[in-house]
């Protein structure tokens, strides 16, 4: 049986009634611990993790889906953690992202939009002898490897 699948149905079964709710991802480690990072699109509360680990852990004990001694980690993605998910990139719109190109550039700029297959960003052009100036790109999903939000603690 597939770990990681049966565990996403659990988890889509368990927030079925809840839409603000989405799942981003679950992943079984060697080391015997499981990760589910579930977020929503205001967030997600502690109550919720738990009700989804005791859903998810009663379940997999239930039907004894992992043989082996294993941890299980319910939570919300970290602030550091990569977007995967257009609901990830929408939540984010108005704060400033790293995107990593596949070609190995890395643009930076404030997330204004998203359409079915790009992001939309604002970035700051510097031209020598110019002023600088806000630019609206569009940079294509397939050429993303890597999103990340700045941190910004000013």
């Amino acid at each position: 049986m597939d770990i990681e699948k049966r565990v996403r149905e659990l988890v889509e079964e368990k927030i079925a009634d809840r839409p603000e709710l989405f799942l981003v991802s679950v992943k079984m480690h060697s080391n015997g611990k499981l990760v589910i990072l579930v977020d929503g699109d205001k967030g997600i509360g502690i109550d919720d993790c738990v009700a989804i680990s005791r859903h998810v852990g009663f379940h997999l004990e239930e039907e004894n889906v992992i043989d082996h001694a294993y941890n299980l980690e319910v939570s919300s993605p970290g602030i550091d953690t990569p977007l995967t998910l257009p609901r990830q990139y929408v939540k984010n719109i108005g704060r400033r992202l790293v995107i990593k190109m596949a070609d190995g550039s890395k643009r930076e700029g404030k997330l204004s939009g998203l359409t079915e297959d790009a992001v939309m960003i604002e970035e700051t052009k510097k031209e020598k002898g110019k002023k600088a100036e806000d630019i609206e790109s569009v940079i294509p999903l397939a050429q993303i490897t890597e999103t990340k939000v700045v941190i910004s603690f000013k």
